[in-house]
């Protein structure tokens, strides 16, 4: 196990909880110290929510990179993409591995400097695009490496959202994140979602961009910066991409999807569906692929954690409600009584046994029956 620290991340954070949660899950690494916020009330209680020892939990993260050299064996760098940088800089030259949240930094030449102070500190450095570490989306490489596809022609990968375009549930105008508000040399959606769609690119066939056409416009409430993007893309070994991703696509939570075409067969992955991988053939047949009849990657234990039938999400859910557990308990335990939204008292186990003893007799007799 690896004693990890943060750097950001704070509970407010919209990734804070997220990177918690996933280096937590599978007992491959151990959060021991951070400087989650610069808001100091902020930083300690996420430090207090996250089990690290108060004195741990630092005001400054050089404080951190000082302190903690023997003691972390990584450092996550969870802040926005226009302090990283600096930070993966300090953090290297400190002598930690890094993990940075995507994307790396705001520009090319920001990312040339990164990139030699990796080697000339001979660190390490990976940045986290977490959506290559679905099961399918990895047994779709190997098909494609394969060749069951046969010579990949096309691919469409799109990302829509609607953030910046959809009215919050009281009816006012949504609040980006601050550092969502200003545009660099890139765009900070292409920073955001777009570096997603390349990373899937180069993950999934190999392939690097060779020329490209795009489409920038600014749809939703906030047009000082761009908010959608549309790309036609030529990468090495003549595949041709198309690219969308957006922040102002109505009906969109994260529409995340991917279509490969080849010479064979085709084949594509939605994120909303993500336990499946579907298949087209030249003989017009349809396979759809999930991790119970995948023999190779998608079987992998790694890939497991709970058994087929319960997708991706399950272990989220279960998370969920030991968070409801908590709260009726902590209410019991000070109110000496419980009336949680979420959790369903014994009265409801025992209509369940009633509704199903119920219907075992209603099924042997062929009739209706009340409950």
């Amino acid at each position: 196990m690896y004693r990890i620290g943060f750097i950001g991340g704070g509970i407010n954070s919209a990734i804070g909880r997220s990177h918690f949660i996933a280096s937590q899950m599978d007992g491959k690494f151990k959060l021991e110290a951070g400087a989650f916020s610069r808001n100091q009330e902020i930083n300690h209680k996420t430090g207090e929510e996250f089990m690290v020892a108060s004195d741990r939990v630092y005001d400054d993260y050089h404080k951190l990179l000082e302190r903690e050299k023997g003691k972390l064996d990584v450092i996550a760098i969870l802040t926005p993409t226009d302090t990283h940088e600096v930070m993966v800089e300090e953090c290297l030259k400190a002598g930690f591995p890094v993990i940075c949240e995507k994307s790396l930094c705001t520009s090319y030449e920001s990312a040339l400097k990164i990139k030699k102070n990796v080697e000339d500190t001979k660190g390490f450095l990976c940045v986290t695009y977490n959506y290559t570490g679905y099961p399918m989306v990895r047994v779709l490489r190997d098909k494609i490496k394969a060749g069951d596809l046969g010579k990949v022609t096309n691919i469409i990968v799109e990302m829509p959202q609607e953030g910046f375009t959809r009215y919050t549930l009281d009816g006012n105008q949504p609040k980006p994140q601050n550092w969502r508000m200003t545009d660099y040399e890139i765009p900070t959606i292409s920073l955001d979602l777009g570096t997603h769609l390349h990373n899937m690119m180069a993950f999934l066939t190999g392939a690097a961009p060779k020329e490209i056409v795009a489409r920038e416009s600014s749809f939703g409430f906030f047009p000082q910066v761009i908010d959608d993007v549309l790309c036609m893309i030529n990468y090495t070994d003549d595949i041709a991409a198309q690219m969308w991703f957006s922040k102002a696509a109505l009906g969109n939570r994260n529409g995340l999807r991917i279509r490969v075409f080849g010479t064979k067969a085709s084949a594509e992955w939605y994120q909303a569906e993500p336990e499946t991988l579907k298949l087209n053939d030249k003989n017009g047949h349809v396979l759809l692929l999930d991790r119970s009849n995948d023999k190779a990657e998608g079987q992998q234990a790694r890939y497991n954690r709970f058994k087929v039938g319960h997708p991706s999400g399950f272990i989220e859910a279960y998370a969920n409600y030991y968070w409801d557990i908590y709260d009726a308990l902590t209410e019991y335990l000070t109110k000496g009584e419980e009336a949680s939204h979420y959790l369903m008292n014994i009265d409801t186990s025992i209509e369940g046994l009633k509704l199903f003893e119920v219907a075992h007799r209603s099924a042997k007799e062929h009739k209706w029956m009340p409950v």
